[in-house]
């Protein structure tokens, strides 16, 4: 029988074997014919991927440095794309679409980068007058490290798109595919039903959010500690339990599933219900004193990030193998060895060749700023420059794990865990006092930002692996989307820092750059490191991997607070019980499916109205709640209850292989 050119299609308008495992003989094909051209990187797509770049660095750098929390630009800038590709009547939109979200998602790794590590000087910076900052050193760290991030992660790019398919769940990129495909979709009578679905679901969840956020009508986090009884189980033992009631992170455990949902959620009761009821109750009295919040931050989130490392390194080792043969592939192109069969467009990345001229120049680059704009003495800009190109490269694999796992980035972790390693041979060396401070945090900016873009890019070219991108124009056209981010967010820090400042009344709290500030100074100016709470961590995540159980996601829920880990597991918990709900195989795929489609649209919207609120926010509006804690309280769990309740009876709408 002759194969058609149509896929059989899920619920969520993608291909049936979109998110499974492949048999040994099966191929998949994306939506976009992969050996055909496509409309991809046009005057449009390009010239619209920038100013989304520009406009999401701002927002976001805003919002990251004002509540710690930077939202992720891909999924508004895919709906954005989709809007104005309808409006605009444009054909063939999707390969366009694709571009303008690949480069503008330059700008949430390139935030996360810098925000996280480079404010920390201007907030020593009031404590230490002799220590400057310029603008250059803001956009060239940033700059550099985008720049490595990209050109480390493709060579594995096969590895994590193609040859694991539907081994991991990667939530994000589910999300952000669902609503470029929704474009496609929306002239045919099964893909418009689709699309109406998500975007439904994508104006709940982010009417929920903004709600939560702007007025706080409803609690957006519920916890045990609202009540009276709560209250003392937390002063006697130091137990606490809560959840963020938000839509989106109810969508990303649905997405993530229950398996890896549970590992992230016993990772996160092992530190909130064993480790800081033990230290609160049994330690000494300046534990006991703590409050819960303070004793995670300070010390029990030490041991994540311990692990965090630990599991980073478990993780290279395994993926050892992936990395000679990434290696020796480019030695193979460098010598011409390498077979001349030409591959199809879809599969078509820059040749390794060029890939491996690029990185020597970018390394020859990132050594002449160390010397020249950082630390100026050679011998010591060359330790830094080592220390950077091995853990970049090295923890290029841990970080497109964690993305393609739980769509979280342990970007802040893996970087304290940098910051602490190469402070300590910086002091070796010599490099110490308020110019080891400068040399520390600039060089943790460059491999913050290699590791965020790492893990982002992970997500922008498994979007173009289900879609069927050209993986070529994607690596090409995201240099010139980190240049511009790179630019801009060097720019608004600087404004920020003149408006608002770091520190003092009414400064942006930047609480990342102040937990790297809060580590760095004593490694530089004298003091302890918790090496202890570091080991217990790394002990542990050799313990795991020893039992067979997943180390990098148990450690990254150590490392992620509590609210935010038990929606993970609401969300798997809810897949679980979709995927399990009838006797029918085909009608728990369908189920299953559609509530693919329904968490993908809460995220997208919760995203984009999460943009919305700190617009408002910006704006200067606040708004006084009447209501008391007790009841915003009992009103979030009655919220949150009928958002699962709506989650549950919308996916079993569902009732054949078709979404409704």
């Amino acid at each position: 029988m002759k194969e058609t050119e149509q896929n059989l299609t899920t619920g969520t308008g993608l291909p049936e074997n979109a998110f499974r495992e492949l048999a040994a003989d099966e191929k998949y094909t994306p939506v976009m014919h992969p050996a055909h051209d496509q409309a991809e990187a046009t005057p449009y797509s390009v010239g619209m991927g920038l100013l989304m770049a520009i406009i999401f660095s701002a927002a976001a750098a805003y919002l990251g440095l004002k509540v710690g929390q930077v939202f992720e630009a891909a999924i508004p800038i895919a709906i954005i794309a989709v809007g104005l590709s309808n409006a605009l009547g444009k054909k063939s939109a999707l390969g366009q679409n694709v571009i303008i979200q690949s480069i503008g998602a330059c700008s949430g790794v390139i935030v996360a980068g810098a925000i996280f590590t480079l404010p920390a000087l201007f907030i020593l910076q009031s404590k230490y007058p002799e220590i400057t900052v310029h603008f250059y050193q803001i956009f060239i760290s940033s700059l550099l490290g985008g720049i490595l991030g990209i050109l480390f992660f493709i060579p594995f790019r096969k590895y994590f798109v193609k040859d694991m398919h539907g081994k991991y769940p990667f939530p994000e990129a589910t999300a952000t595919t669902q609503v470029l495909i929704s474009s496609q979709q929306a002239g045919e009578e099964e893909g418009g039903s689709q699309a109406k679905t998500l975007i439904i679901a994508s104006l709940i969840g982010g009417i929920y959010d903004y709600i939560v956020a702007t007025f706080g009508w409803w609690a957006e986090t519920v916890t045990s500690t609202a009540s009276a009884w709560g209250t003392t189980l937390m002063e006697k033992t130091k137990l606490v339990m809560s959840c963020n009631t938000g839509a989106a992170l109810l969508g990303l455990g649905y997405i993530v599933g229950l398996k890896y949902a549970f590992v992230i959620f016993a990772g996160s009761i092992f530190v909130w219900w064993i480790i800081i009821p033990l230290m609160g109750t049994y330690g000494s009295p300046e534990f006991q004193a703590m409050d819960p919040n303070d004793i995670f931050s300070g010390y029990a989130r030490m041991i994540g990030i311990g692990g965090i490392a630990m599991a980073g390194v478990i993780g290279i080792i395994k993926s050892w193998s992936i990395i000679t043969q990434a290696v020796g592939l480019a030695g193979r192109e460098l010598k011409g060895k390498t077979s001349a069969t030409k591959e199809i467009r879809w599969q078509t990345d820059i040749s390794m060749k060029h890939i491996v001229v690029f990185i020597a120049i970018a390394l020859i680059a990132v050594l002449l700023f160390f010397w020249f704009g950082v630390i100026h003495t050679f011998w010591q800009a060359l330790v830094a420059f080592a220390v950077v190109v091995v853990i970049a490269f090295l923890f290029t694999t841990v970080a497109a794990n964690a993305i393609a796992i739980v769509g979280s980035n342990p970007v802040s972790g893996m970087t304290l865990m940098t910051l602490i390693i190469a402070s300590a041979i910086f002091v070796a060396i010599g490099l110490k006092g308020t110019s080891g401070i400068v040399a520390s945090m600039v060089i943790g900016g460059v491999v913050c930002t290699a590791l965020s873009m790492a893990g982002g890019f992970v997500t922008d070219l498994k979007i173009g692996y289900w879609l069927g991108s050209t993986p070529k124009k994607q690596e090409s056209w995201k240099f010139l989307g980190t240049l511009v981010s790179a630019a801009t967010v060097g720019g608004v820090i600087m404004v920020l820092n003149q408006v608002y400042g770091f520190t003092g009344d009414n400064a942006l709290v930047a609480p990342q750059a102040n937990a790297m500030a809060k580590v760095i100074e004593p490694l530089m100016m004298g003091g302890e490191t918790p090496w202890i709470l570091y080991m217990v961590g790394a002990i542990l995540a050799c313990i795991l991997n020893w039992l067979g159980v997943p180390a990098l996601a148990f450690c990254l829920g150590m490392f992620i607070p509590l609210p935010l880990n038990t929606p993970m597991l609401v969300g798997g918990a809810i897949a679980y019980y979709v995927s399990h709900s009838s006797n029918d195989q085909k009608v728990n795929d369908a189920r299953r499916d559609r509530g693919t489609l329904l968490s993908s649209g809460l995220i997208a919207g919760g995203a984009l109205f999460g943009v919305f609120a700190a617009i408002t926010r910006f704006c200067g509006f606040e708004y006084v709640n009447p209501l008391s804690m007790g009841t915003t309280q009992i009103l979030g769990c009655v919220a949150y209850l009928l958002l699962i309740g709506y989650l549950i009876w919308d996916s079993r709408r569902a009732s054949s292989n078709r979404l409704t």
